[in-house]
């Protein structure tokens, strides 16, 4: 018998005449303090975000690559990442081909061994989706995948991301149930409040020591 089987068959033997508690979770102890209006909800995660240095802009589903070309070029900024396997990557690829730009866009589509350096020191800022947002904390909830790894939201020094308004709900255990996590759990979730920030030297607080200095959110509306 193998060590592995011996412990796994110790834990099971360890259960015989053993009694199961139930369980005593009570959800409305973390959602009954949470609840908003659709209007509220969407005002509560803006502030909150707002709070913190988010940028937060709201649109028509339809026209925010207009907007995103706009806010690189505010910023002189001379490229932008994204993920060609992703609705978002493709249409921002589509507008920036239907239009001139002087951003150039770059796609992950590589795996990250093959250009650490340039995605470490030369990328300018990168564009992601997220599954939805936290109106009770003013957290985003992004799930790194092949298409969009998780480097994308924690490299670049500019972070700019997409947020259905209708995929805001009150609270995280509202999210879990909706979307059925325990269905599909990834091997990662990053719940995002605000740019990157710390106080750690000498307290006083600094943007972009551990990830990108401006957190960029256009949080779209249905056409």
């Amino acid at each position: 018998m193998s060590a592995r089987a011996n412990i796994l068959g110790k834990l099971k033997n360890s259960l015989v005449g053993t009694t199961h508690r139930p369980d005593e979770f009570d959800e409305r102890l973390v959602t009954e303090p949470w609840r908003y209006t659709p209007e509220d909800r969407l005002a509560r995660l803006r502030s909150l975000m707002e709070a913190v240095h988010t940028e937060v802009h709201q649109c028509q589903s339809g026209n925010w690559p207009a907007l995103v070309a706009e806010l690189l070029t505010k910023r002189n900024l001379a490229n932008l990442l994204c993920a060609p396997g992703k609705e978002h990557g493709r249409a921002m690829q589509v507008y920036f081909e239907a239009t001139e730009q002087t951003v150039e866009l770059l796609a992950y589509d590589q795996p990250v061994e093959a250009w650490k350096e340039e995605l470490f020191w030369n990328v300018d800022a990168s564009l992601t989706g997220t599954l939805g947002g936290i109106a009770a904390t003013g957290t985003l909830v992004l799930w790194p995948d092949r298409d969009e790894p998780r480097l994308m939201s924690l490299v670049p020094p500019v972070h700019i991301t997409l947020l259905k308004a209708s995929e805001i709900h009150d609270n995280l255990h509202d999210m879990i149930v909706a979307q059925d996590w325990a269905a599909w759990l990834p091997t990662n979730v990053l719940l995002v409040s605000g740019p990157s920030k710390t106080a750690d030297i000498e307290q006083v607080l600094a943007y972009g020591a551990h990830g990108p200095r401006e957190l960029i959110v256009l949080i779209l509306e249905d056409a």
